[in-house]
């Protein structure tokens, strides 16, 4: 007879602790399969510590393989789901698809970001639910502050060292409270100009910050945040947001670069797709965290409208506290349905209390309804911190004991792009590849709660800055390369064109003649355009011939004039670090170039590559660096040149 199969789909806080206690309880006598996007457990709220440069980014993703024996890890998004036919369809990260069968399913998907209508808020905004987008406004405020330090404009400079965040919930004020923070050391290395400094806003409709928790610690985290240098406005939030700045409420405008959207999050959409019963965007569940009328199906966490007993006619809240404590509920219902468990348990919490880390030794906490405030505050913080993560604890500790003594790191690394981590994403925790279409196409934003799902609203929304060269979308040319056109040894974008498998140099023995070379074609100017003064007419049946063919004059064609001193020259191509000038590359077909019939298919390009190469660079392009590939000189006898290869 062979082993019951569960299939447990997302390994956020309720995936995560029902697969390590499915493991525990069942002990090889189920198969336990946990689909996730990605091989690693995220601990959401360090997540502000990311941004914040106090946390590497390793120390908060716990390892799903390395923590859960007996757990079989597949990677992919669940975009469908059989309930008759008991299978769960799912796409992995590099397009494969695949089905998985199961016996008991666990629907454990999160949240996703909640987008709210507000002009320019899709345009501008980025999520702040993973580590991308974490990683994306770390490098972003250092660049705005190196940026704001450099800038010659009083203006300029205080609109790129002013950030915007709304929502004072947990993510907002942890966001805005160690922003300040951070932002403050940076500035110390890079004086501004006179009597300015970053400044960071705090807005909220609510009448006070932190409005879901006890007012005393409202008071508290308000308390530090003023005396900061934050400026905290309750009752005021954004009506427009622009690429220069933002629109607020009371018809301020600011502006700014950066806007951090911390207003709440929203049901994984995948449950609406079953036809089940809802309650606002939540599959809903009984206490046992089985849905009605499915003896197979249950759910926990964030997608799970779970029945509080402690206050009959409402639904536990969207947080860390009850996603974690539903996934052990879960695990032990799922393996007694099975008969490898005990009894079936309902669910039941008793409120432990809150911790909110605002930085440095501060923080706002009330632990078994005990308020504290002050350095006992963030002892208790960081201590609850510790033994609620499920691994990398002594990292973790390391890390804070470090940026006590040490000063932080302050550079950009670039590795994240805006276009990458856009707000309406349906998986924040996975980067978007450029070109790359969504896996499960979702809804818009549905009205839910304002109620953070795993640790509270979590959203981060920044604008994109012309001066920015990481901030571009994929469709748009990269500012920062030549011409505007993308960088082509980037992920995502065109094969460089003297790489293998795109078109060869034009300047490389083998290939195309330069064009500003005697017999060759005369040089153009941008694609479309007219031929360079001075030069001839391009002959015609050049641009029929396969790439890599040399150009060869009609014998009754005039010999070509040397280029006009006015006409643009050539410029030379990029090579590859470390490859040997003027070495023959295999050559493709050219982009935008027919190629004739019967020959060679062109090598595939990556995901979300144009065919048009894009313009030529500008003649004003600075002079090649030693990594620019001189080209071949030639003789006027036909001869190279001494070192030509």
């Amino acid at each position: 007879m062979s082993r019951p199969r569960i299939v447990i789909v997302g390994a956020g806080f309720a995936g995560y602790r029902t697969a390590r206690t499915l493991s525990r309880l069942t002990r090889h006598q189920a198969d336990i399969t946990l689909l996730n996007p990605t091989d690693y457990f995220l601990y959401l709220p360090l997540l502000p510590q990311v941004a914040a440069g106090i946390l590497e980014p390793r120390r908060v993703s716990v390892s799903l393989s390395g923590t859960l024996p007996r757990v079989r890890l597949v990677l992919g998004e669940a975009d469908g789901i059989d309930l008759d036919g008991r299978t769960v369809h799912y796409t992995g990260p590099e397009g494969d698809e695949g089905t998985l069968s199961y016996d008991r399913l666990v629907l454990a998907a999160g949240s996703v970001n909640k987008l709210l209508p507000i002009p320019g808020v899709a345009e501008h905004a980025h999520g702040f639910r993973g580590l991308p987008e974490a990683l994306y406004l770390r490098d972003h405020v250092t660049r705005q502050v190196e940026l704001a330090a450099a800038a010659g404009d009083r203006a300029e400079c205080a609109a790129r060292c002013t950030f915007v965040v709304v929502g004072a919930g947990y993510t907002g004020t942890e966001v805005a409270a160690h922003g300040q923070m951070y932002t403050d050391a940076q500035v110390r290395k890079h004086p501004m100009r006179t009597g300015m400094r970053p400044r960071w806003m705090l807005l909220d409709v609510a009448p006070r910050v932190l409005p879901e928790m006890d007012e005393r610690l409202s008071r508290t985290a308000d308390r530090v945040l003023r005396q900061r240098g934050v400026d905290v406005r309750m009752g005021i939030s954004v009506k427009e947001a622009t690429h220069d700045g933002v629109l607020l409420t009371d018809g301020t405008s600011v502006d700014t670069r950066t806007l951090v959207w911390c207003v709440g999050v929203r049901p994984d959409p995948l449950v609406e797709s079953l036809g089940l019963p809802m309650e606002r965007g939540r599959l809903l569940v009984d206490p046992h965290l089985q849905v009605p009328g499915r003896s197979e199906l249950f759910a926990c966490g964030d997608v799970a409208a779970v029945p509080d007993l402690n206050q009959p006619g409402q639904y536990t809240p969207m947080t860390a506290q009850h996603a974690w404590r539903h996934g052990k509920v879960c695990a032990r219902n799922v393996a007694a349905s099975l008969g490898v468990g005990g009894e079936r348990r309902t669910y039941r919490h008793r409120d432990m209390g809150f911790v909110v880390d605002l930085g440095g030794a501060k923080a706002a906490a009330n632990p078994l309804g005990v308020p504290m405030s002050g350095p006992a505050a963030g002892a208790v913080t960081r201590g609850y911190h510790l033994a609620a993560m499920p691994g990398n604890r002594v990292r973790v500790a390391a890390d804070w004991l470090l940026d006590a003594v040490l000063p932080r790191q302050a550079v950009q690394l670039g590795l994240v792009r805006s276009w990458s981590v856009p707000l309406e994403s349906a998986s924040p925790e996975v980067a978007r590849v450029p070109g790359g279409a969504d896996t499960r196409k979702k809804a818009g934003a549905a009205a839910g709660d304002g109620a953070g799902g795993g640790d509270g609203p979590r959203s981060a929304e920044n604008h994109r800055s012309s001066a920015e060269p990481a901030d571009a979308k994929p469709t748009t040319p990269t500012t920062g390369t030549p011409g505007g056109e993308r960088a082509k040894n980037q992920p995502g974008g065109e094969p460089a064109k003297n790489q293998p498998g795109g078109e060869r140099a034009k300047n490389q023995p083998g290939g195309e003649r330069a064009k500003n070379q005697p017999g060759g074609e005369p040089a153009k100017k941008q694609p479309g355009a007219e031929p360079a003064k001075g030069g001839r007419p391009a002959d015609a049946t050049a641009k029929s011939r396969p790439a890599g063919s040399p150009a060869k004059p009609p014998s009754t064609a005039a010999p070509a004039e040397p280029p006009s001193a006015n006409a643009p020259a050539e410029p030379r191509r990029q090579r590859r670090p470390g490859a040997a000038p003027g070495k023959p590359r295999p050559t493709g077909a050219a982009p935008g170039r027919p190629r004739p019939t019967g020959a060679a298919p062109t090598p595939a390009r990556s995901a979300g590559a144009s065919d048009d190469p894009g313009p030529e660079p500008p003649a004003d392009q600075p002079p090649p660096g030693p990594d620019i590939a001189p080209g071949p000189v030639k003789r006027s006898d036909g001869r190279g040149a001494e070192g030509d290869s």
